[in-house]
């Protein structure tokens, strides 16, 4: 096994309820780092929220945050990739949203420029401040600011509706029209088509890096890491992930509050 870079999620994957990555996986991943092996994140945080956790695990290479829809490197600026939601479809998916049954039970976070955007400021929306560090536009209707390119659509809910919602739309925006996940149980989040982390973590390895996908290995704990660890040569999911993601991965790991990326690393990686 010949793998020259590895792509990591962030939340529940190097960052636990501690909202940090702990000593074991900083330790971790710069040992490979001096073996020569290159780090890189894919998340689908806002491109900004992901930077302290780049410079945390000393990352030299882009950052594929929104899932994808948005690559740039810290280090140079380079703004490499963006795919923005055609603005005619977020305002058929905010339509979709104040539907009288799914009005009272959840919020929408639209993300422009980098920047979040919503209706106003709810406890859930504080959750999410507060874990990403990110304070939120407050505007008085979404549709306002739906002419500019767009680049995600974000609803929380409760489990259960998250995942109805998730089938319902999928039926509607085939995954060539939208890319339709969830980040977690309580996010539907929807992109662009060619926003995925596999695409973005293809894009980076062979086009940036000039590597192939069996030299690539990358670890997950959710559906929106589907892809990717579908594209790499070595998927790993973590152990919090759910059992379908688990079964998509060619070993799982510990939990992210076990350091089962520190695990994951030296299974395949230092002791190789």
């Amino acid at each position: 096994m010949n793998i020259r870079l590895l792509m990591l999620d962030i939340d529940g994957t190097i960052a636990g309820e501690s909202n940090e990555v702990t000593a074991p996986v900083k330790q971790a991943i710069a040992k490979i780092q001096a073996n020569g092996i290159q780090v890189a994140l894919a998340t689908g945080r806002m491109y900004h929220s992901a930077l302290r956790f780049h410079q945390a695990i000393g990352s030299q290479l882009p950052i594929i945050a929104y899932n994808g829809a948005w690559v740039q490197c810290p280090i140079t600026g380079t703004h490499h990739q963006h795919f923005p939601v055609s603005g005619a479809i977020a305002l058929e998916l905010l339509d979709y949203f104040e539907q009288p049954r799914w009005n009272q039970e959840i919020e929408i976070h639209c993300y422009i420029d980098d920047r979040l955007y919503v209706q106003d400021v709810t406890p859930r929306t504080q959750a999410y401040q507060q874990r990403s560090g990110i304070e939120p536009v407050v505007v008085g209707d979404l549709r306002d600011i739906l002419n500019l390119p767009t680049t995600k659509v974000l609803a929380i809910g409760q489990p259960q509706l998250m995942d109805k919602l998730l089938k319902e739309l999928q039926q509607v925006y085939p995954r060539d029209q939208l890319y339709l996940t969830q980040s977690t149980e309580i996010y539907f989040e929807a992109t662009h088509p060619q926003a995925s982390k596999g695409y973005a973590t293809r894009f980076l390895a062979e086009e940036l890096l000039g590597l192939e996908a069996s030299q690539v290995m990358a670890i997950g704990d959710n559906f929106n890491d589907a892809e990717m660890l579908e594209y790499v040569g070595l998927g790993v999911a973590m152990g919090n992930a759910p059992t379908a993601v688990q079964k998509m991965a060619q070993w799982v790991a510990p939990t992210v509050e076990q350091d089962g990326v520190a695990m994951a690393i030296e299974e395949f990686l230092l002791n190789c």
